[in-house]
């Protein structure tokens, strides 16, 4: 019973350690495996979230361990994609200024003893929707050698423009809680 109890936390951990086996795939290429990573990755961490919900088994270590193998695991795959010239640079560099600007938020906020709770807001959600779907638009394309003319640019503006909403979001909020 006590492994079930830890089953997404060790779903979550399993994720995190495809990280590196993730960049290695995209560096070498090796596409397929790559891809076949990515949609592991994806199941993991839809089947640790549903575990926790639906039998309970929310742990304060999950709260933190779940996000962090999400945010390794995305901002890993963008910046070898971008070193391996499948992504522009311009967007991983908002993709990821925007998880150190919300990370540092915190511990500044920390810091100054005005510790606050980061939820999800919409338009962060939509943000990490967008840019799960381009990191595996991208793989796909490239496990399966599609051309995707015109909707991978649209992709890339989609995901600017809610990496900015998002990030925009976070810090009026962050503003608020500091202006208290």
């Amino acid at each position: 019973m006590d492994l079930f109890r830890n089953l997404p936390n060790i779903l979550s951990l399993a994720r995190l350690c495809l990280v590196p086996l993730s960049v290695v795939f995209i560096s070498e290429p090796s596409w397929i495996a790559a891809f076949i990573v990515f949609v592991i990755a994806g199941v993991t961490d839809a089947l640790d979230g549903w575990l926790a919900k639906r039998y309970n088994l929310e742990t304060e270590l999950g709260a933190y361990l779940d996000p962090l193998a999400d945010k390794a695991l995305l901002v890993s795959i963008y910046i070898a994609l971008t070193l391996n010239k499948e992504m522009p640079g311009a967007l991983t560099i908002l993709v990821v200024s925007r998880d150190i600007m919300i990370v540092s938020a915190v511990l500044i906020a920390f810091a100054l003893e005005k510790r606050m709770q980061i939820r999800p807001l919409f338009v962060s959600k939509l943000n990490t929707t967008a840019q799960i779907a381009l990191a595996g638009l991208v793989l796909g394309a490239k496990a399966f050698e599609l051309n995707l003319g015109t909707l991978l640019p649209i992709a890339y503006v989609v995901v600017a423009f809610l990496t900015l909403a998002s990030m925009a979001a976070y810090l009026l909020q962050w503003l608020r809680h500091m202006a208290h």
